[in-house]
């Protein structure tokens, strides 16, 4: 069997999500291969977007996957903003 290679090495934006539910979460999206956040949503059929390093209020939630059915907004945020990120809008 052969192995397959990775096309793109992973390339991760800072991002604000929220929910239908008025939940926001904060974490990271792989844009390799896409070259913007936007194109996670407008550019591929997957009905997922998986954050990584992700962060609710109150706590932190590691990998998330949630449906685009139930985002309400997406912010881009700085990558160097990291450590000052508020879950506070």
């Amino acid at each position: 069997m052969e192995k397959k290679l990775l096309k793109y090495k992973p390339i991760y934006k800072l991002i604000s999500v929220k929910t239908v539910d008025g939940s926001i979460i904060e974490g990271k999206v792989n844009i390799a291969g896409k070259g913007r956040v936007s194109e996670l949503f407008t550019g591929t059929d997957m009905p997922f977007i998986v954050l990584v390093d992700a962060k609710l209020k109150g706590g932190s939630a590691g990998e998330l996957f949630i449906n685009k059915q139930y985002i309400v907004w997406v912010k881009p945020r700085d990558i160097a903003q990291e450590d000052k990120v508020s879950l506070e809008y």
